[in-house]
């Protein structure tokens, strides 16, 4: 029974938190299983780290991104997985699931470059052996991302509203002002994961999907996996094509009706500002954000 319900209870939440179970799985995964087994705590952990040189990347290159899975201890994991699960809250009003794992994940590739160019180009750095872990790449890639996209839009912090461009860019200064003092990898993957954020917002205001292609990508890999299922489901809709028709016909127009309604909003947002909202459209744009 447990397994099921368990089951039942992750399809009913949205992106972000799904995000956030897995990374608290791998984490307890990751302490528990080298600490029963009596071996190394890195024994896990190392397979899947983003090394910083550019040979022994080339050895496990599916590192560039599950690097982001595992982190250093509670607090690191902690802190991350906040910023995901506030940053979420506002960015799934807005877009859907895609984009959000879009922008997520090119951020932690982002700043799994940054990281290891960073590491090879600058002489500080140089006779340097150093491993990235943990999710704050892609968590800063969708913070600044709202912060661009909605600059004006008030946040509560502590006792004050702030607007969130001044968020953004207090986050990627502080960064800057700590990059020669500690964790200088840590805040290398920081600024890699905010300029995707910044450039990626920038350019969809613009009109410009730079994740599309990679969204397309990923679209494509997942096919690969449902073949066969795709293959067993075409004998049943070419036997009731004319329904089928008819059924798809009418989903598709409340699909696009549904989809010029959220564009439209989200024009709005981006001339005048989210307040700029009657209760009507921020209460939609929930629901919207609900569904994906």
């Amino acid at each position: 029974m447990a397994q099921p319900d368990l089951k039942y209870q992750f399809s009913r939440l949205n992106i972000a938190e799904k995000l956030i179970a897995v990374n608290v799985v791998v984490f307890i995964i990751n302490a528990l299983v080298p600490f029963l087994l009596g071996i190394p705590k890195n024994s896990i952990v190392q397979w899947f780290e983003l090394p910083n040189d550019i040979v022994d990347i080339v050895f496990q290159p599916w590192s560039i991104v599950t690097y982001s899975f595992f982190h250093g201890g509670i607090g690191h994991l902690f802190w991350n997985m906040l910023m995901i699960y506030f940053v979420g809250r506002i960015f799934l009003n807005l877009f859907d699931a895609k984009r959000f794992l879009n922008v997520y994940i090119l951020g932690v590739i982002s700043g799994g470059l940054f990281f290891t160019l960073g590491y090879n180009i600058f002489p500080a750095f140089f006779n340097t052996s150093a491993y990235l872990i943990g999710a704050s790449a892609g968590a800063s890639a969708l913070l600044i991302f709202i912060c661009t996209y909605l600059p004006n839009q008030e946040v509560r912090v502590v006792f004050f509203n702030v607007k969130l461009w001044i968020v953004g860019a207090v986050l990627v200064l502080s960064d800057l002002i700590q990059l020669p003092l500690s964790n200088s990898g840590g805040h290398l993957a920081h600024l890699g994961g905010a300029f995707l954020g910044y450039l990626y917002a920038s350019q969809l205001t613009k009109g410009n999907d730079i994740g599309s292609g990679f969204s397309n990508f990923m679209d494509s890999i997942v096919n690969l996996f449902r073949g066969s299922e795709k293959k067993a489901s075409m004998k049943t809709v070419y036997k009731k094509k004319a329904k089928s028709s008819a059924a798809n016909s009418a989903a598709d127009y409340d699909k696009k009706t549904h989809q010029k309604k959220i564009d439209a909003i989200l024009d709005k947002i981006s001339k005048s500002g989210y307040e700029s909202l009657s209760k009507i459209e921020k209460d939609f744009l929930f629901k919207a954000g609900k569904e994906n």
